[in-house]
């Protein structure tokens, strides 16, 4: 099966606090290939002792709508850009992330991180990190037998990350999210994927299956899982682990994967993406920014965009197209096309086929009421993966019962994406604007 998005949709049902979708999308230069063997990974890092996270910085009551952003001067553009990956693998937004031993200069950058506005939190192969950089783990339930530390499955629709959950201090432009919980992939300080993570579809444990050697999730909400998982031991989530074995366990959220972007200083209510327009036919490579803040500088502000309250819990908005309602959508950047239900258009494999060009249109909306027209384009897919391009604003494929607003969507847009309970100038997120 070809690995277009990584999304947590099954997940949902189970822990209500984490929304949406997202992370190492990916499509081949085929309409179906087959998926990669698992290769070993590089030694990762060395295990440290553990010890427990800090809290996010406070963030505005998620009760109260709020206009008011605290103003920045910080430097808050992260380059971010599209073009050939190893892989092959087309739509991939990528950047870099400097990681650091929390309160040093014990630094390393770590370039093929994927750009996901669908998922929330840092997530980094151990084969990609110096050994020098010996992040501290964060420890297991007090108690517990031997030295234990948390490690965490991370599902996603084509797959699954395991490794370690780890202090740093995560460096993105001029801002740093300090002592943050990331997940450190194949991390040799826990064991082996506990079994009902290892059932969950391809082991994304080598930079060739996560195509990239990352994630960076800054997606609409602060924690990866949230109040759910503190609550409850739940299967494919968080794990007490020695050195011998690891059970479901809880996390309190501020020690859970955290969405860097919360924890910054400033600029910490939401993203900003913006990536210049692709001709139909695709684009080699494109260069773009991500901007932190919402109305915190003069780069970041709204303007005339429009803006699409989501759902609290799942960050979810509305589309209707083809006379069908879909309200579990969603916008992005991590996955690699539109994806989304079509009785006309013809499929080849994962893709849609269109023996021509179709335009087509859609309406996102929010229970607000807002709501916004979109017009976008499905070209063939055989037909632009056998070109030398590797960005594509008309790249798409079926889905069942949702809408997906991958990255061709972002394309020629300036998207925000706001974090839940953060105050912004149209009030409290989550919501996308564009």
């Amino acid at each position: 099966m070809t690995i277009r998005t990584l999304c947590r949709l099954p997940v949902i049902a189970v822990c209500l606090l984490l929304h949406a979708c997202g992370g190492g999308g990916s499509g081949s230069t085929a309409a179906s290939p087959a998926t990669p063997a698992p290769t070993a990974a590089s030694t990762p890092a060395p295990a440290s002792t553990p010890v427990a996270a800090s809290a996010p910085p406070a963030a505005s009551a998620p009760s109260a709508e709020s206009n008011v952003v605290v103003q920045s001067t910080t430097p808050n553009v992260q380059p971010i850009r599209v073009t050939r990956i190893p892989t092959g693998t087309r739509n991939m937004l990528q950047t870099s992330v400097t990681l650091c031993v929390p309160g040093t200069n014990t630094c390393q950058t770590i370039d093929n991180i994927q750009v996901d506005t669908g998922s929330q939190g840092l997530r980094v192969l151990a084969s990609a990190l110096d050994p020098s950089i010996a992040l501290p783990l964060v420890a297991g339930k007090a108690g517990s037998s031997g030295n234990s530390a948390v490690a965490e499955c991370a599902v996603f629709g084509s797959g699954y990350t395991w490794g370690a959950v780890r202090q740093a201090d995560v460096r993105l432009a001029g801002q740093v999210a300090s002592a943050t919980s990331v997940q450190l992939i194949a991390d040799s300080a826990v064991p082996a994927a506990a079994t009902d993570c290892s059932q969950s579809g391809l082991p994304m444990l080598t930079a060739s299956n996560l195509r990239g050697n990352g994630i960076l999730g800054v997606g609409p909400f602060t924690a990866d899982c949230g109040g759910g998982c503190a609550a409850s031991a739940m299967p494919r989530w968080y794990y007490d682990c020695t050195p011998s074995a690891c059970s479901a366990t809880t996390v309190a959220v501020a020690q859970q994967v955290t969405n860097p972007v919360a924890r910054f200083a400033t600029d910490n209510n939401g993203v900003l993406i913006e990536l210049p327009a692709v001709p139909p036919e695709g684009a080699s490579a494109v260069a773009g920014t991500m901007t932190f803040g919402i109305g915190s500088q003069a780069n970041n502000l709204l303007g005339s965009a429009t803006v699409l309250k989501s759902n609290s819990i799942t960050g979810y908005v509305s589309t209707n197209f083809g006379g069908s309602d879909y309200g579990s959508s969603f916008i992005d950047s991590g996955s690699n096309g539109l994806f989304f239900p079509s009785t006309t258009l013809t499929s080849c494999g994962v893709w849609y086929c269109p023996a021509t060009t179709q335009t087509l249109n859609a309406t996102l909306s929010s229970a607000t009421g807002a709501s916004a027209g979109v017009s976008f384009s499905v070209a063939k897919a055989t037909t632009l993966l056998s070109s030398g391009n590797n960005a594509f604003s008309n790249l798409a494929g079926p889905a069942s019962g949702f809408f997906d607003w991958g990255l061709p969507f972002f394309y020629g847009r300036r998207v925000f994406t706001a974090l839940e309970g953060r105050a912004t100038p149209a009030g409290n997120g989550p919501y996308y604007a564009f």
